[in-house]
């Protein structure tokens, strides 16, 4: 604790009193924000890893290179992956890429923010359309470049698009909470720690020392009469 260099006088006194309603109050208003987001911060965390898991249970190994997918006897291949690897080894390379040169999907995303104790965190709301009508169905090349397990791996892998928007949508909030709560930590142990110290030390040696000098005056009247 340091004493702030104040002359110790009754408007001092009155002023540094004041700072300490103000500091104890918005202390106290910080601790209630930090609580507030560490609970939605681990409801968020916990959603995350939920679909997280969920969403990487079905993608494992789908970012690698095809190349490295054409081992069907890896163990590290699973869900969906495998599927693609075993309906890749029946088509040819120009077949594979002709299939996915096609969008199966047109996404028109509208991000909006939500305020969660100062914390502007993002909204996805995303709608999913066929580029080419309902009436052309959900498969929009021919049957002939494909198989079964093709055509199931594709529709199952376009299953997956408004959870990694929602995945995205949360990871995000996470961050933005994760730094709000880190500076609204240094902020309550900032006033716990150093300016609620400091400003009642500060009162009380202002108050010692205004009572002294009562406590001279006294004595200086009372030797006159």
């Amino acid at each position: 604790m340091a004493r702030l260099n104040v002359k110790p006088t009754r408007m001092e006194l009155n002023i540094l009193k004041e700072r300490l309603k103000t500091a104890t109050r918005g202390h106290k208003l910080l601790k209630d924000k930090r609580d507030e987001l560490m609970r939605r911060f681990i409801e968020a965390v916990r959603e995350n890893n939920r679909l997280r898991q969920k969403v990487e249970a079905a993608l494992v190994g789908n970012m690698q290179d095809f190349v490295m997918a054409k081992s069907l006897e890896s163990d590290l291949l699973v869900g969906h992956l495998q599927d693609f690897v075993m309906a890749k080894a029946l088509e040819s390379d120009l077949m594979v890429e002709e299939i996915f040169a096609v969008p199966m999907r047109e996404v028109n995303l509208h991000v909006e923010t939500e305020n969660i104790m100062s914390v502007r965190v993002p909204k996805l709301h995303a709608r999913i359309d066929n580029p080419y009508g309902d009436d052309e169905g959900d498969v929009v090349y021919s049957y002939l470049a494909s198989n079964s397990q093709m055509d199931s791996t594709i529709q199952e892998m376009g299953d997956l698009l408004p959870d990694l928007l929602k995945l995205a949508e949360i990871e995000k909030s996470c961050q933005l909470m994760a730094d709000e709560i880190e500076k609204t930590r240094r902020r309550v142990n900032g006033l716990e720690y150093a300016t609620i110290p400091d400003l009642k030390e500060t009162i009380y040696y202002i108050e010692m020392k205004l009572e002294e000098a009562e406590r001279a005056n006294l004595v200086r009247i009372m030797k006159v009469k």
